[in-house]
């Protein structure tokens, strides 16, 4: 099977939608990189870039204000687990060293108490002394969505496959929305996804 406008639609309503998953945020510094990696992870339903932990309001890329990019990652907590994804987070960046320009630090945004332990067991369970910590780990307040061209950054340059989606009625919010996009986003970076409409052909 290869990728079609009905296959993209199939496999987008087959997900779980997002009254049943769980987000967790995190900052890694460009969000483009770790949009993918998330992205590849079975469990991760969906995934969005954009900017949080500051007290700008409405942030843009060219107004950033205090705020840092982020990718928020939606998940099935049946298939993988918030603890799980932070143990990725803190592998996907040095904790031991805080990037000069906010807009790039690492960062945790936990949205329960239940989350922020989590945190803190993982610290305490791994080779990160938490005095040696330069993430910061905050509370999420406001997440704000990056602006389109962001969303997806590595499938919109691959115009066939894009075109796949915007032959299936997709809008650029329903593309930074949908599960598959998610999946052939990591895909087209190199990363191993599971995806039951890649063929040897649309893998190669």
């Amino acid at each position: 099977m290869t990728i079609t406008p009905t296959v993209l639609q199939e496999y987008d309503g087959s997900m779980p939608d997002s009254a049943v998953t769980e987000t967790a945020t995190f900052g890694l510094g460009c969000f483009w990189g770790p949009d993918a990696v998330f992205g590849a992870r079975d469990g991760v339903v969906r995934t969005r870039v954009g900017y949080a932990g500051g007290s700008k309001a409405d942030p843009t890329y060219r107004a950033l204000g205090d705020h840092t990019e982020v990718v928020q990652v939606e998940f099935d907590p049946s298939e993988i687990s918030y603890r799980e994804l932070v143990e990725v987070a803190f592998h996907e960046h040095d904790p031991r060293r805080r990037a000069r320009k906010r807009q790039y630090q690492g960062l945790i945004l936990t949205e329960s108490e239940s989350q922020h332990e989590t945190v803190l067991d993982y610290l305490d369970e791994s080779d990160f002394p938490r005095e040696q910590i330069e993430t910061r780990i905050e509370g999420l307040g406001t997440f704000y969505a990056a602006e389109d061209y962001h969303q997806k950054f590595n499938l919109r340059s691959h115009a066939a496959m894009l075109g796949e989606f915007e032959d299936a009625g997709y809008d650029d919010t329903d593309i930074r929305e949908s599960p598959a996009a998610a999946k052939l986003n990591a895909h087209v970076t190199g990363k191993e996804v599971s995806l039951p409409f890649l063929d040897a052909r649309s893998r190669s």
